[in-house]
């Protein structure tokens, strides 16, 4: 294509250079060892988990399960993990007999569940190491156990009808499990205390993505081609 307007053609072609320029350096590990998406990723992971705090409204929940007793197969498909899963759940309170990669148990819910919750926010204050020496085996290993334990446990007792306890282990799986498991090792802050981080990461997403769009303009009329406004056509 043939350049046109010289001026316009100069003007998008350095701001697609330092477009790129950019680009190349939010890519580069200079920000404590990550790039500049993985350094957002964690700075908006820490914000979330600063909301995403419900261990102790769980475990009040879990105190008014006392004495509810259930009884479950439990079925993880490898022995290793159910030989786990069973020393989780029988220093929980609960009997478990063992067959292999499947587990019987019987125990009160509000204990199992207490145990699930407390190991849970542990791992949201970053204090694994607890979790891991309860049960000889790594902290997210353990969380992972509960969550598997707790699908099953789920399943089986949706086949008895009992509903509640079922949504109950639901529950507790999302809001305790998967938040410790998930938010494991990160920094909670608080959106208040960020708002300068906040204010400059959504100032520099709408300028860096308008300046790609201008990159583009300029140089389209740099090479003369314009958007005209279409005529109307009578019928």
């Amino acid at each position: 294509m043939v350049v046109v307007n010289r001026r316009e053609f100069r003007i998008g072609l350095v701001m697609v250079i330092c477009f790129f320029v950019i680009l190349f350096v939010m890519f580069s590990p200079l920000f404590g060892g990550k790039n500049a998406f993985e350094a957002a990723d964690d700075f908006f992971n820490s914000i979330a988990k600063g909301s995403t705090y419900y261990m102790a409204d769980l475990a009040k929940e879990a105190e008014k399960r006392r004495g509810r007793v259930v009884e479950v197969t439990i079925k993880l498909g490898d022995p290793k993990a159910a030989s786990s899963a069973a020393r989780m759940l029988k220093a929980a309170g609960a009997l478990v007999e063992e067959t292999g990669p499947q587990l019987r148990a019987a125990g009160d819910l509000a204990r199992i569940t207490a145990a699930a919750i407390q190991d849970s926010e542990a791992m949201f204050k970053n204090s694994g190491q607890e979790v891991a020496a309860r049960y000889a085996v790594s902290e997210k290993e353990a969380l992972y156990l509960w969550w598997t334990a707790f699908r099953e446990m789920e399943k089986d007792l949706k086949r008895q009808r009992k509903f509640e306890e079922a949504a109950w282990l639901s529950t507790v799986s999302k809001k305790a499990l998967e938040v410790g498991y998930n938010f494991y090792g990160i920094q909670a802050k608080s959106a208040s205390a960020t708002a300068g981080g906040l204010a400059f990461s959504l100032i520099f997403y709408v300028i860096y993505t308008l300046w790609w769009g201008y990159a583009i303009l300029f140089l389209c009329e740099g090479f003369g081609l314009q958007m005209k406004p279409g005529g109307k056509k009578e019928v």
